[in-house]
């Protein structure tokens, strides 16, 4: 959107020049078809973006209203549960991962609409398919990671800034009063103490371990000592993934949304996505609903991370963030 487009904008709402009935709702999703013939149905699901449960948008929500990733999510899978055409999905993953409860929130969902419609489920990785990216994979039937993808970064990140050596250097100083000595533990205004790091390392082990047992339950060929091994952080290309067990083959979006109707039991199918109204989607490789907007490189999200460097509270991440 031009940046003049954008300023008339605000300008005509803050003289009251603008009435309510100019700005864009959001409305339920409908269904666009991108391919394919016949009654049965592949649903495509986008992925993509920093996982988090924030509401996406920054200046201009005001006139774009779209809800948080999960709650999109949800909404996507629901529709689809009452659906008896869909006989499949595929995930289109293409994100480094995010929040701990975020990542877990879309598994979660995708085991729950299991239980409702036993359909299969195919994570089909892009560009990125790590941490927690990889975490919401293991929710998904079988893994088919394109062949320049990049996946792994197994486990959790918490990042926090130390800005006490600059307040010192400017004269300043931050007081805080606390019921306890851990109260203000990963504040960026003091240096961090080995029992807060001890508190925080206590956490992150916990959430680690949530991570083996979900990868454990997604990847039962493998062995827990192996997958404690190829959990160490690193990054795999999709041809180490393969021969390591941690993806089921290597192939492109139609072959993953091939490998679907194969695991429906179907040999023809509409390919279909959801969108809000005013979308254009003309293949499979079209943006979804959840796509990171204009407006968010125009106007940058507060997502997670960005509330961190900000000078925000810690976070832990599911996340590859090199």
């Amino acid at each position: 959107m031009p940046k003049f487009l954008i300023l008339g904008l605000v300008l005509l709402t803050l003289t009251g020049c603008m009435t309510m009935a100019f700005i864009p709702k959001t409305n339920p999703l409908e269904e666009v078809v991108l391919s394919g013939e016949g009654r049965d149905k592949v649903l495509l699901v986008e992925i993509s973006g920093v996982l988090t449960s924030a509401k996406p948008g920054g200046v201009l929500d005001r006139f774009f209203h779209r809800p948080s990733l999960p709650a999109r999510f949800k909404e996507e899978l629901t529709k689809a549960a009452d659906d008896e055409a869909v006989k499949a999905i595929v995930l289109r993953i293409s994100t480094p991962g995010g929040t701990v409860t975020a990542s877990d929130i879309l598994y979660h969902e995708i085991q729950e609409m299991k239980k409702t419609r036993k359909v299969p489920v195919i994570a089909s990785i892009m560009d990125l398919g790590t941490s927690g990216g990889y975490y919401v994979a293991m929710a998904a039937d079988r893994v088919v990671a394109h062949p320049s993808s990049v996946t792994g970064s197994l486990g959790v990140i918490m990042l926090t800034l130390n800005a006490s050596g600059l307040m010192e250097k400017i004269g300043v100083r931050a007081d805080a009063v606390m019921s306890g000595p851990h109260k203000d533990m990963g504040s960026p205004f003091r240096t961090m103490t080995d029992q807060d790091r001890a508190i925080f390392q206590g956490v992150i082990d916990s959430l680690y371990a949530r991570f083996l047992r979900v990868i454990e339950q997604g990847r039962p060929d493998l062995k827990p000592e192996t997958i404690r091994q190829l959990a160490d952080g690193r990054i795999y290309s999709a041809t180490q993934a393969k021969d390591h067990g941690l993806i089921d083959g290597i192939g492109y979006l139609d072959d993953a949304l091939e490998l679907a109707k194969k695991e429906a039991g179907i040999e023809e199918a509409q390919v279909v996505m959801y969108r809000r109204p005013g979308g254009y989607q003309p293949n499979i490789y079209a943006q979804g609903p959840g796509a990171p907007g204009r407006t968010d490189w125009i106007f940058p999200k507060l997502d997670p991370v960005s509330l961190l460097l900000a000078g925000g509270t810690p976070a832990f991440m599911y996340l590859w963030l090199p």
